[in-house]
């Protein structure tokens, strides 16, 4: 396979604002303020949501050849896009090695309806970004036994007592059926079918960012992941667990005055259950101390994420990428859109898009378009994480997040997989309080290490970063203010300092700048009273009469 290389020096030059750039920043503005407003509803889109599908087609096209997976009025999920883009195979330069998609999209549309129950809230498995013939795809976690009861029921009850998304199912054999019950049948039905999407789709690595190994309300199960599965039915997938802080955690982010430097998640808290664990063969190629990455910030913390998802999908010339959180509606599209984004900046995807364009895919598909169900509480948090994905780009202008490299790591035969089953033999490195212990794992799992809590002895130690430690759960959302603050406005466009930057630190900084503006023209510099906090309390109070939360009078 040839390696993708980087675009032409010209894109670059289409930073500045042409006429075609100064449209596309008016679109944003439109689409932002539209973001802050209204959720996507696939069976409730108006013309100005249909346009904004229809130039995020017009989008896609530039670069690669796609077909859609049909979703009319929702009836796969009702927040996913009406149509859901297939990319194929690219387009834009017929001299160059074609990456080409081997699905059918026929297939991929029936596994989609048959495995739509498997996960929380119908959001499937989807394929959003094609790179070097791999799918990157998004999704959420897996759906708990009360929901798969929940829409199983609802569809026998309203499809007339019949439902055809387990025709054609696998028979489970005899013997399995005397010692399964009825919970483990209905599993094993739902799961294969999500399984069997994966697969198809040559998925290999299911990146989990949940804090938690099961999503817990009032005492149940809401929902489960791939590495809570009792039966191991993800045994033949690589499964990395890489918990990272949900959008309640964000507000401390909006607390601070946006600053994320200094900014730790309290990892003490008694939901917070799901270690890191990350196959061997990963972290000793990226030069990062895992063991400390519970006194991370929020920046080194996204930044070390980061490299990893690059790492992972260029390690293996064959397999694809998961990534999921709970819903999969505020970490999920943060990573998607960073890969994507990044990705761009090297040339790798979207070659002939300018940083306008790149930057309105990225917000009107990953984050609009599949964007969150949720009750305006919530909502408000999510939007806060949505404008620090954007902000971020600053921390990843450097060459060390850069896709293409010189050399490549090619990880071990021991690593490899082969048709859905493992070749690996190797043992578990499962370790507690940072010192390891060694246990035998199963024969097709690859060699992990596992960092999880400290014991309690251990927390009467001083943290590194305890002025700075966080504390963030659904019930009570708090920071302590040891950080000294910079006192600029992140959303102050930023002027360039290297009078000679890369053209991948050029783009980014570009896309940056034309968020900022665009945020700070819709939703951020409003500001009505003025206050310790100035632009940034304006910012909210915007938000907050746009959704309808405040009246339009001086707030006092």
């Amino acid at each position: 396979r040839g390696r993708m290389m980087a675009a032409s020096p010209s894109v670059a030059g289409g930073f500045k604002a042409t006429g075609l750039s100064a449209r596309k920043g008016e679109e944003i503005m439109d689409l932002i303020d539209l973001f802050s407003k209204t959720q996507y509803r696939a069976k409730e889109v108006t013309p100005r949501m249909e346009s904004i599908e229809t130039c995020c087609l017009e989008l896609f096209a530039k670069d690669y050849k796609y077909s859609v997976i049909h979703n009319a009025n929702g009836e796969v999920c009702g927040h996913y896009p009406r149509r859901i883009v297939f990319l194929e195979y690219e387009c834009t330069d017929v001299d160059r090695d074609r990456f080409e998609s081997t699905v059918q999209i026929s297939k991929l549309q029936d596994l989609v309806n048959r495995s739509k129950l498997a996960r929380c809230r119908g959001r499937f498995v989807c394929p959003v970004i094609f790179y070097n013939g791999k799918h990157i795809c998004r999704s959420s976690t897996l759906a708990g036994w009360g929901e798969l009861y929940g829409r199983t029921g609802y569809n026998y009850i309203f499809s007339g007592g019949s439902d055809d998304t387990w025709a054609d199912s696998e028979e489970i054999p005899e013997d399995d059926c005397g010692v399964r019950n009825g919970d483990s049948q209905l599993f094993d039905k739902v799961r294969g079918h999500d399984i069997k999407l994966l697969r198809y789709l040559s998925v290999r690595y299911i990146c989990d960012l949940m804090v938690e190994n099961k999503k817990v309300k009032f005492g149940l199960n809401v929902t489960s992941s791939e590495k809570a599965d009792k039966a191991q039915r993800y045994a033949d997938f690589t499964l990395l667990s890489v918990p990272y802080p949900g959008c309640e955690f964000f507000k401390d982010y909006k607390d601070r005055d946006y600053t994320a430097e200094g900014l730790v998640f309290n990892w003490n808290q008694d939901y917070v259950d799901a270690p890191l664990t990350i196959p061997e063969c990963f972290t000793k190629n990226l030069n990062i101390d895992w063991a400390q990455y519970q006194s991370w910030d929020l920046v080194e913390q996204t930044q070390n994420y980061l490299k990893l998802l690059l790492h992972i999908i260029n390690s293996d010339d064959e397999s694809g990428l998961l990534v999921h959180c709970i819903s999969g509606w505020d970490r999920t599209p943060l990573f998607v859109s960073l890969l994507r984004l990044s990705l761009w900046a090297d040339g790798a995807v979207h070659s002939s898009l300018e940083a306008a364009e790149i930057l309105y895919l990225t917000i009107a598909y990953d984050w609009f378009l599949f964007g969150p169900n949720l009750y305006l509480f919530k909502f408000l948090f999510c939007f806060i994480i949505f404008f620090f994905c954007f902000n971020f780009l600053k921390h990843i202008v450097s060459e060390k997040f850069s896709a293409v490299k010189k050399h490549r790591y090619v990880p071990s035969r021991n690593c490899f997989f082969f048709k859905g089953r493992s070749l690996c033999k190797c043992r578990f490195v499962i370790s507690y309080n940072f010192s390891f212990l060694r246990k035998k794992g199963t024969a097709s799992s690859p060699q992990m290490v596992v960092w999880s809590k400290q014991n309690p002895l251990d927390e009467q130690l001083p943290h590194p970063h305890s002025e700075a430690r966080s504390s963030s759960s659904s019930s009570s959302n708090h920071s302590e203010h040891g950080i000294t603050r910079t006192g600029s406005s992140p959303l102050a466009v930023p002027s360039r300092r290297c009078p000679f930057p890369s053209e991948r630190q050029a783009r980014l900084e570009a896309v940056r700048e034309i968020f900022l503006a665009a945020y700070s023209s819709t939703v951020g510099l409003k500001s009505v009273a003025s206050s310790p906090s100035g632009a940034i309390t304006g910012l909210l109070e915007q938000f907050a009469r746009g959704v309808g939360l405040r009246s339009t009078n001086t707030l006092v």
